[in-house]
């Protein structure tokens, strides 16, 4: 760790193949979006000399945020890797986006990683989404470190931010989340702000100063000691009270000296297990320095507080068919071949790549696995089992590749070529076909309906919105069959923008974005009756048909009800299906407002036929012609989906949301207690109110409410509502 008195680099530089799952560290970076996760991916790697230079996201020059979306929008919109050297160990950086929509990039971030930096920031603090993921993490029992930001902010003050991350983070052991370090600070400037210059270690009580550009160590003065020895004796206590050693405790509270490798020793078991969680802090190097503030420090935090990928469990596995697979030796390099695709991307030179986590096995360039993939045939992800021959292994850096000869369990890769793997697919061996529990994803909530521009986008739009839903499992597609539109369901603005570029820019696709349409129906309210007459008489053969029929309602879910009682053969036995069929055609299209029309007893009274000139045609002209008379006569009820929605939410806000349910005309039909602080509203809404409710919700709970919607029926429509809707189907 930084704050041991003998830190050795060794080879640094950018990170090829591991050898040894020993030497490997799978870390990802967390935090809201601006935290400063992509600028300390960058100092970090130019402190490890994987980098000359570093560069800026406002210049669009950073290592991981390499994809001309992230230039123009200044953020990350995708998981990227950076794989860098330190101390003779490899360690995965993956760098993740902080903002909501793109979620399902952290998520894989999150499977991929063996433990999480927390990046928080200095000037902006903790957000309510972050505490969320925090929450995730310790439920898995992922170690997590937090690394705090934007010190050279004027607002900036680190000792409050420690403060404020012992209270968000410690839950009710506050003294599990302490400062390794403390800032150390420059003289003040003309306006009182004094710069930190580099970092006080409390352990080896070492001054370690970046100033020159480069890190130098020294001894404090005689004033910072008492500084010092306050957090450091707080410190020591946290350490000691995580420690395996139960003896430590009487020993340090008995008087004796700890020396400080028992303590970093502790520490860093204590890391590793995920019951201590330090804080620290970085800045980006000045130009022309080669080390940025603290980052040798959290470097060597990584290599020896965090776990290596030994010391993950063995995943579980299954056989494609369900049947239980127990892998034996967790990260066992000659174990049997188990990786998952984390993230797919298309390249328009190489074609497909894939992320790849190697969890069991050795994987190698140029040899045929298993594709085993299952569970969101929902979002047009097909369900499949099939044998492919993965191209070349490489080891990503923003958008460079460098050729790797294998990739060894614990490990991550790029494999080009696997035209049929997708986000979240098991590769196995051939012979032995194996298929992991897929990770939890969020349920994209936001609708966006498109249509091709063009004849010629048309032309393209399938395979660029397949490829689009091939790459992003938090994305769905929907080809609605009520309403003819096809839809993308994302999870947010942003991510739809992100959608809507990609298909221009990477696929070569333009498309339209038109209002999204929900699936009304329609209904009699009333018995009524009509009369279909079809009479036409011309040179030649003519067409006769007459109908009378009776219509009336059903109970919601009757659906389509179609009964004879016709006598005397006033309709011959030959066209009663013609009829119906008429009925059934003119039912399907709509009777006021061009919605299905369900929930009725149609039942055939009467009619009469021509024994020459009455045909299968004439008669399902009839029948059609009969229903839209009754329907003139009929009161006309319009139907609305109604959706079943559970709203989980932080206590502060539930009158907040119970209150905007209502303004939906939602009715809530219950809470209940969640833990932590959080309830879980139910409620039955209109679809047609909640369409953009996915960003209206994180509006108003500050990103940290989740909610799900599940159809449940259809019912009639407000009047006034009703009229609006069939006004604006009279306009189209």
């Amino acid at each position: 760790m930084g704050d041991k008195a003998n830190a050795h680099p060794g080879a640094a530089g950018r990170a090829t193949a591991a050898d040894h799952p020993a030497s490997v560290r799978n870390v990802v970076l967390v935090g809201h979006s601006g935290s400063g996760k992509t600028t300390l991916v960058e100092a970090l790697a130019l402190t490890a000399g994987a980098v000359n230079r570093a560069g800026r996201v406002e210049d669009g020059g950073t290592v991981s945020d390499y994809d001309e979306i992230e230039h123009r929008q200044q953020r990350s919109v995708q998981l990227s890797l950076v794989p860098v050297e330190w101390g003779g160990y490899k360690i995965n950086l993956l760098d993740t986006p902080g903002y909501a929509d793109f979620v399902g990039e952290l998520r894989a971030g999150l499977r991929a990683a063996d433990a999480a930096l927390f990046v928080v920031s200095a000037s902006d603090g903790v957000d309510g989404s972050t505490r969320m993921v925090w929450e995730e993490c310790a439920a898995v029992g992922m170690p997590r470190a937090i690394v705090i930001t934007h010190l050279e902010s004027a607002r900036a003050d680190f000792e409050e931010m420690t403060r404020v991350c012992a209270e968000t983070f410690g839950g009710d052991d506050p003294d599990a989340v302490l400062p390794l370090y403390l800032p150390l600070r420059g003289p003040q400037g003309p306006d009182g702000h004094a710069p930190v210059t580099g970092l006080i270690g409390l352990l080896s009580q070492k001054l370690f100063d970046y100033s020159s550009g480069e890190r130098k160590e020294s001894e404090p003065g005689e004033d910072q000691l008492p500084e010092i020895e306050e957090a450091r004796n707080r410190l020591i206590e946290g350490i000691i009270a995580e420690s395996e050693d139960e003896t430590l405790m009487d020993r340090y509270l008995g008087g004796e000296e700890i020396d400080v490798e028992t303590l970093i020793g502790d520490l860093e078991r204590a890391v590793a297990r995920g019951v201590f969680h330090p804080v620290l802090a970085a800045a980006p190097a000045a130009d022309g320095a080669r080390q940025g503030i603290g980052t040798v420090e959290l470097l060597e935090l990584v290599i020896g507080g965090f776990p290596t990928p030994l010391e993950r469990e063995a995943p579980t596995v299954t056989t494609p068919d369900g049947k239980p697979r127990e892998i034996k030796a967790a990260c066992d390099p000659d174990g049997p071949l188990v990786a998952e695709v984390v993230k797919t991307a298309s390249d328009p030179y190489v074609g497909r790549i894939s992320l790849v986590r190697v969890f069991s096995g050795t994987l190698r360039p140029d040899e045929t696995v298993h594709v085993s993939g299952h569970g969101l045939a929902d979002r047009g992800h097909e369900d499949h089992d099939v044998d492919e021959r993965i191209g070349a292994l490489s080891a990503p850096f923003g958008k460079q590749q460098r050729v790797l000869s294998h990739c060894i369990a614990g490990d991550l890769a790029c494999v080009a070529k696997l035209n049929r793997a997708e986000t979240g697919d098991t590769l196995s061996a051939k012979d032995d076909p194996l298929l992991m529990e897929p990770w939890e994803m969020p349920d994209p909530l936001l609708p966006l309906a498109i249509q091709a521009h063009s004849k010629a986008d048309e032309d393209k739009l399938s395979q660029g919105l397949a490829r689009l839903v091939a790459e992003d499992p938090t994305m769905r597609l929907e080809q609605n069959q009520d309403t003819h539109q096809v839809v993308l369901w994302c999870l947010g603005e942003a991510h739809a923008d992100v959608a809507l570029e990609r298909l221009r820019s990477r696929y070569g696709v333009q498309v339209d974005v038109v209002p999204h349409k929900v699936s009304l129906r329609e209904t009699f309210a009333d018995r009524s009756a009509g009369r279909g007459r079809h009479v036409k008489q011309s040179g030649g053969h003519g067409q006769y048909a007459i109908c009378e029929i009776e219509v009336e309602p059903l109970p919601g879910g009757s659906g389509i009800e179609f009964v004879d009682k016709v006598v005397g053969g006033a309709v011959p036995r030959q066209f009663i299906p013609s009829v119906e069929k008429g009925v059934r055609s003119q039912a399907a299209k709509g009777v006021a407002a061009g919605y299905p029309l369900i929930d009725v007893r149609i039942t055939l009274k009467d009619g009469k036929a021509h024994s020459v000139d009455s045909s299968d045609a004439a008669f399902q002209t009839a029948g059609a012609l009969a229903l839209r008379e009754a329907a003139v006569e009929a009161r006309i009820h319009l139907l609305e989906p109604v959706d079943e929605v559970s709203v989980l939410v932080g206590d502060e806000y539930v009158g907040s949301v119970m209150s905007d349910l209502s303004g939906r005309r939602g009715r809530v039909v219950g809470t209940e207690q969640a833990g932590g602080g959080r309830t879980l509203v139910r409620a039955e809404v209109p679809e047609i109110e909640i369409d953009r409710y996915a960003v209206d919700l994180r509006s108003l709970s500050h990103g940290t409410a989740r909610f799900g919607r599940r159809y449940t029926r259809h019912e009639p429509m407000p009047a006034q509502v009703a009229e609006r809707v069939r006004e604006q189907a009279k306009e189209n």
